[in-house]
């Protein structure tokens, strides 16, 4: 069994009018995966729809009490990490910008070793009019196929990553002379 992300009380899905959980098997280390997602102002070099994200306090890398800025899916949001367990878990609660109607997200990854590499889990609820206008009725389903693409992309680059160490390039040994 995997782990599952550690909900505030205030984000339980079960209360929640929008939830997503996507999570795929990685062949790759968790080492691998973390370093991925940490490097928030690289996820677009994987993940191209995040190409707006900008640490906002100072570190290179997402850390507990990191507040960072992204444009997702057109709109512009402000977040911050409340949870940060290096190489397992990662969470950040998200406001949108000029939304005056306290809608807000919650946003969990969770990183379990396994046998061939390890498994991502990433869920999100998100509450409040902003969210169900903007995703609920007008996107239905929309942070699922978002958050499926963002997974599928982060397995990927992280197995680009491990087979680029595995196969080293072979025009180096062609150069060297006989």
């Amino acid at each position: 069994m995997y782990d599952r992300v550690i909900w505030p009380a205030e984000y339980d899905p079960k209360t929640s009018a929008i939830y997503a959980l996507n999570d795929i098997e990685v062949r790759a280390s968790p080492e691998v995966v973390w370093r991925l997602l940490v490097d928030a102002e690289n996820w677009s070099t994987y993940f191209p729809p995040e190409d707006q994200v900008k640490i906002l306090s100072g570190e290179r890398q997402l850390a507990r009490g990191t507040r960072y800025s992204r444009v997702t899916v057109g709109f512009a949001m402000n977040l911050v990490v409340t949870e940060c367990e290096p190489v397992r878990r990662l969470a950040w609660a998200t406001t949108v910008d000029g939304d005056e109607t306290g809608s807000s997200a919650y946003h969990g990854w969770v990183i379990t070793p396994t046998d061939d590499g390890c498994h991502v889990l990433t869920e999100e609820p998100q509450q409040g009019p902003w969210f169900l206008e903007e995703l609920g009725r007008k996107r239905p389903g929309a942070l699922y196929r978002y958050h499926q693409e963002w997974v599928e992309r982060l397995a990927h680059a992280a197995e680009a990553q491990v087979a680029a160490k595995a196969d080293p390039p072979v025009l180096a040994a062609r150069a060297s002379p006989r």
